[in-house]
């Protein structure tokens, strides 16, 4: 047997770059099926964590998809708007705590999240450095979007035009830094957070003027008539609040009519939430509540029937690059036929010379599945930090 072991060694070693692509082939058949597989259910995973995290979301009737990629992730297009008056109905209701999300404008390519400080609790977020938000004009970045923006605790940030041609006359918002949360490995790494009256300033909603009474402002006086002055059109909103200007920011309207993008409802306990389920089943409802876990389960099936497609074409290509592999092999044997011959002469009966060859076979077939499985163990060690740097880009 040693001898059969022998000659098939020294044959694949001396033919090394055919066993090479024999070897790399044979171990891509196995390895790409099964890594697909792995990085897919480890990408479920992770998604279906954090919608199992969020108990119920609240808003407008529209995309349910929409409305739990929006609140969860922050990357989906912006769902319909709904107003801060269905968080304080959650609210009011007793049976559950009320987060508001306002996901709308963006710090170049990080998405600004209107919210409260209830929201990093929720989420269990921790800081690294600084403090929640306690102001009109602070911010927190998580931890990837820190590292992309450049910025840490102490330094600010500008927010980002929703487009080029804003006619809405609303400046940009020149925003003070004052914490940097720790990695989470969520949606959260990505995100500005900012109080939500601050990011309806970045709207326009709330907004602050000059004191027109103030002798450097007599540039911007169009008349005055004892207390009442009448400014004209070079009075500029203010792009960052101070403490010399913050109590001139007001509300124009009524607080429960500003538009939020989603309510996180947290119920008490499983009877809460049935209960608050149940009181938005009426066909005249204004707004939808949703179990986060049922959209994305959906979504995760859609991807798997997906997953499923990919696969059997894989293994419809794999099945031609095995066939492909035992045509290499069938030439190889006629190119060989002399060599054959002479292991004959030389007294090598056919059992022996067949046993040379069937272990060539099986040597180069053993090496591609022990890399294969190799690098399966690996993609399956490495596959969360892979998800979550790719999910993160």
């Amino acid at each position: 047997m040693k001898d059969v072991l022998f000659l098939a060694w020294r044959y694949l070693a001396h033919n090394r770059v055919k066993t090479a692509v024999l070897v790399g082939s044979i171990m891509l058949i196995v390895y790409l099926p099964v890594a697909l597989r792995v990085l897919v259910n480890q990408s479920a995973a992770d998604l279906r964590s954090r919608a199992d995290a969020t108990p119920l979301l609240v808003g407008a009737k529209g995309s349910p998809l929409e409305l739990a990629l929006s609140s969860l992730y922050f990357e989906s297009d912006m769902p319909e708007l709904t107003t801060y008056a269905q968080s304080e109905r959650v609210a009011d209701s007793g049976l559950g705590q009320a987060i508001p999300l306002y996901v709308r404008f963006r710090v170049r390519n990080q998405p600004i999240v209107g919210t409260t400080i209830e929201y990093f609790d929720f989420r269990g977020l921790r800081f690294e450095e600084g403090r929640p938000m306690a102001i009109l004009g602070e911010c927190v970045l998580g931890a990837k979007a820190a590292e992309q923006l450049g910025v840490g605790a102490g330094g600010s940030v500008i927010t980002s035009p929703e487009s080029v041609f804003d006619i809405a006359g609303v400046y940009p918002l020149k925003m003070s830094v004052v914490g940097v949360l720790e990695p989470s490995y969520t949606a959260d790494d990505i995100a500005v957070f900012v109080d939500l009256k601050t990011s309806w300033i970045v709207q326009g909603l709330v907004h602050g003027h000059q004191d027109m009474a103030a002798p450097e402002s007599a540039s911007g006086v169009l008349s005055r008539e004892g207390d009442n002055i009448v400014a004209n059109a070079s009075v500029l909103q203010y792009t960052e609040i101070t403490p010399e200007n913050i109590d001139s920011f007001h509300f124009h309207g009524l607080v429960g009519g500003f538009p939020i993008s989603a309510v996180i409802a947290n119920p008490h306990d499983q009877k809460s939430g049935t209960i608050l389920m149940g009181r938005y089943e009426s066909p005249d409802e204004a707004v939808q509540i949703l179990q986060p876990t049922t959209v994305i389960d959906e979504l995760l099936g859609t991807i798997f029937t997906v997953q499923n497609f990919v696969v059997a074409g894989m293994l419809l290509v794999g099945l031609a690059a095995l066939a492909t592999a035992v045509l290499v092999f069938a030439l190889s044997l006629r190119l060989r036929k002399r060599e054959i011959e002479t292991m004959a002469k030389i007294g090598g009966s056919k059992l022996r010379v067949a046993g040379v060859l069937v272990t060539e076979i099986a040597v180069v077939v053993l090496a591609s599945v022990v890399f294969a499985g190799i690098l399966t163990a690996v993609t399956t060690r490495f596959a969360s930090t892979a998800v979550r740097i790719l999910l993160l880009q």
